[in-house]
């Protein structure tokens, strides 16, 4: 006997279905979507900025280039973190010799502490810009709130909290959607690489590679795993094997394919609007945080206060994302110090469960905030950051792609062909590309 069901009924049962998968995909996103979303931070913003406003749409074809390679890179340690049950440091630690372990925690606690006190720097700047006050007083605030955040706030909880400031990145692609912008000079710069490459631009080309491909996302990412895997009764004891099935890894894989994808096009987008907006009016090398938040006027043009609003928007985005990175950084740091050391680790545990791991997360804080009173200017720091986050990641690359091979480690789940060659390309370029900008100077 066949039921019939009203129509009215039967949207209401499609709107019921549509609703749920709606609900299981986001409650899919995690560590990648944080990830992808930590990625443009305000280190990220002021590279991509100072590229579009310094040399309009002509660096857009590097977005198309770095894609692929980001996936293959996040989802290749996201992977590991998923099949070995322990961070990237651990791995290392456990596989390989000490020397090699060190020398990989080095460059990503040395990176990242510039690139907290960079990113500390941008947020307090921009407090400033919108409401005035003492720049100092501004700092100190934020990277304290940051610190009582991680050292407070149950896992599960601040996991969520993390994932809801993921939207602040949509203020670049709205205005680029609103702003004047000659869309078929954009999609030929995007797919077209100029002849003539000049010595600033393979600086700046160095710098989007690393503030995109960079190592505090790959320690991150893997430990993150292991995180949600722990949240969700994954790995039932410490040093057990994690249950891993084929759709797990699939989340996995959908989770990174997400936030990868959005850093990306985010990216993209904040040039676009850079070039559209300043380039064409000049091209004036960004020096402030007022100066990025010019390319945000003709969202709010016609509005009264604009020049107020195009702050609080450009402001709303580095705070918001500074809040979501600088824990990232941090934590990343942390991580890898921790598992290097044999720490107990992680944000499921409570401070007097792993004091190593939260003191670390304090002390990386304050020497990134203690950056900010060495008088550097905070875009410029913020572009050094990353050429400097593109050197650290050449070697780390090569650590991760021959663990990632290696059937002793990975068993049934090391990588593919595909993914070998892709992370292989991602350790090319940026090897090229650091001693291009060497061999410039």
């Amino acid at each position: 006997m066949v039921i019939e069901i009203p129509g009215q009924k039967k949207s209401v049962v499609k709107s019921i279905i549509h609703s749920k998968r709606f609900s299981r995909f986001l409650r899919i996103l995690g560590p990648g979507l944080v990830t992808g979303a930590a990625d443009d931070d305000p280190s990220g913003i002021a590279t991509y900025s100072q590229a579009g406003a310094t040399f309009g749409m002509s660096l857009l074809w590097v977005f198309p280039l770095l894609y692929p390679l980001l996936l293959a890179v996040q989802e290749t340690c996201a992977r590991i973190g998923a099949i070995k049950g322990m961070g990237l440091a651990e791995v290392i630690k456990t596989n390989y010799n000490r020397k090699l372990l060190y020398f990989a925690v080095g460059l990503v606690v040395v990176a990242n502490t510039i690139n907290i006190g960079a990113d500390i720097g941008a947020m307090a700047a921009s407090a400033k810009l919108v409401i005035g006050g003492p720049y100092v007083v501004y700092a100190i605030v934020i990277a304290l709130t940051t610190v009582i955040l991680q050292l407070t706030t149950p896992y599960k909880k601040y996991a969520k909290i993390l994932k809801w400031l993921a939207i602040t990145l949509f203020a670049y692609p709205i205005t680029a959607l609103i702003v004047n912008t000659s869309w078929g000079e954009v999609v030929k710069a995007t797919f077209s690489i100029p002849t003539h490459i000049s010595k600033d631009e393979i600086y700046l080309i160095v710098g989007l590679i690393g503030t995109t491909i960079s190592p505090y996302l790959f320690f991150w990412d893997t430990s993150e795993v292991v995180e949600e895997e722990i949240s969700k009764h994954r790995i039932y004891q410490e040093g057990n094997t994690p249950k891993v099935t084929k759709r797990f890894l699939k989340s996995v894989r959908t989770d990174n394919f997400v936030g990868m994808s959005l850093a990306n096009i985010t990216a993209w987008f904040i040039v676009v609007v850079c070039a559209t907006v300043l380039f064409k009016n000049g091209g004036a090398p960004i020096q402030s945080a007022a100066d990025a938040a010019k390319a945000l006027e003709p969202l709010v043009q016609n509005f009264p206060h604009s020049g107020l609003i195009a702050k609080s928007i450009f402001s709303f985005g580095i705070i918001g994302l500074g809040f979501l990175a600088v824990p990232v950084l941090a934590g990343s740091s942390s991580y890898a110090i921790s598992e290097a050391m044999g720490w107990r680790e992680g944000f499921h545990r409570k401070f007097k469960k792993a004091p190593g791991f939260y003191v670390t997360i304090l002390i990386a804080t304050l020497v990134g905030l203690l950056i900010n009173f060495l008088g550097i200017d905070p875009i410029k720091a913020l572009v050094f950051t990353a050429v400097c986050n593109a050197i650290a990641a050449i070697p780390l690359l090569l650590i991760i792609f021959f663990i990632a091979r290696n059937k002793n480690i990975m068993g049934e789940y090391k990588s593919g062909v595909i993914s070998q060659v892709f992370v292989m390309s991602a350790f090319v370029v940026l090897l090229v590309s650091s001693v291009l900008l060497f061999l410039s100077f």
